[in-house]
């Protein structure tokens, strides 16, 4: 076997490599550090992921309440007028047109804020 480095059975080149390749990842540990140092983790900040939970619940609320009215509101008309089933079609249909143009009001209020 034909060793053009040291006596010692290392090749200088190896050794240079691996030194390099160590420098690359401590930059980039370094790197790292910096980046996420300016992000703050999930953990972090417990304040911003309760104030997303609770403007998501808000949009789900809306939404579910609008159906919910609509259909109560028709069920009760029918009821009384003796329409069945139609005007619990029609509020039905008000009530979900009602619970998604809130959401997305909500949706676009938050949007705002951020």
């Amino acid at each position: 076997m034909i060793n053009s480095g040291s006596g010692d059975g290392h090749d200088p080149k190896d050794e240079r490599d691996l030194r390099a390749i160590r420098d690359r990842l401590q930059n980039l540990d370094q790197k790292l550090d910096r980046v996420q140092g300016r992000r703050p983790g999930p953990d972090t900040a417990p304040e911003g992921r309760g104030k997303a939970m609770s403007l998501a619940f808000r949009v789900a609320t809306e939404l579910v309440a609008g159906v919910f009215l609509g259909g109560i509101l028709g069920w009760a008309l029918d009821k009384w007028l003796g329409t069945a089933p139609f005007l619990l079609i029609v509020f039905l249909l008000l009530g979900i047109a009602g619970g998604l143009l809130n959401s997305v009001r909500a949706a676009w209020k938050m949007q705002k804020n951020t």
